[in-house]
């Protein structure tokens, strides 16, 4: 189950693989202009925000993205591993994803981290994250967020931007389910 707390999600900024829509998994790429443009516009509109800890994954383009924000939160930054990226192995930097569908529906393919152990590990790094002092702002990768999708009861069919932060407020008395909100740059 995800945490009930207040929290902000910010995928990576762009990198040419996203550009070019390759997988990239666990490859370690880095962002492109047009993603450092986009940690930039999300670091003015965080700018001000409660955020109290910055959550990361270890990969260049989730660090990069998190320390840009940074400029303006000036905030603990903590590289959790378990928030990388889905590994594809075989699959990284190619753009056929035939397999795709197949491996969300639960088929096991050679060298690639099955997909229900990878929710359970992407649910498992949220939630250790939204254990910090918080609002935390976790930067991470839109893998890793179809675990708030699914386990925070949210549309799985939703793709999240690169460079654009969500923040995620929790079910309560007067809000039944989650209420999420795309914090745009102006």
């Amino acid at each position: 189950m995800l945490s009930t707390c207040t929290f902000y999600y910010l995928r990576h900024g762009e990198t040419d693989w996203n550009r070019e829509r390759r997988i990239q998994g666990c490859s370690d790429i880095q962002l492109n202009a047009r993603g450092i443009a986009q940690a930039e516009a999300a670091r003015e509109v965080l700018r001000g925000t409660a955020i109290a800890t910055i959550c990361v994954s270890p990969l260049a383009r989730a660090r990069e993205t998190a320390r840009i924000v940074n400029q303006a939160l000036d905030r603990p930054i903590v590289v959790l591993e378990s928030l990388r990226e889905c590994s594809f192995g075989p699959y990284e930097g190619k753009v056929d994803a035939a397999w795709f569908t197949a491996w969300r529906g639960g088929a096991l393919c050679d060298g690639v981290e099955p997909y229900a152990a990878f929710l359970d590990r992407a649910l498992a790094a949220v939630n250790q994250a939204l254990g910090r002092p918080g609002p935390v702002l976790i930067v991470g990768h839109a893998g890793v967020y179809w675990a708030v999708q699914r386990h925070g009861g949210l549309d799985t069919a939703r793709h999240l931007p690169n460079g654009v932060p969500v923040r995620h407020d929790p079910p309560g008395p007067e809000l039944p389910g989650w209420r999420t909100e795309a914090m745009e740059p102006i």
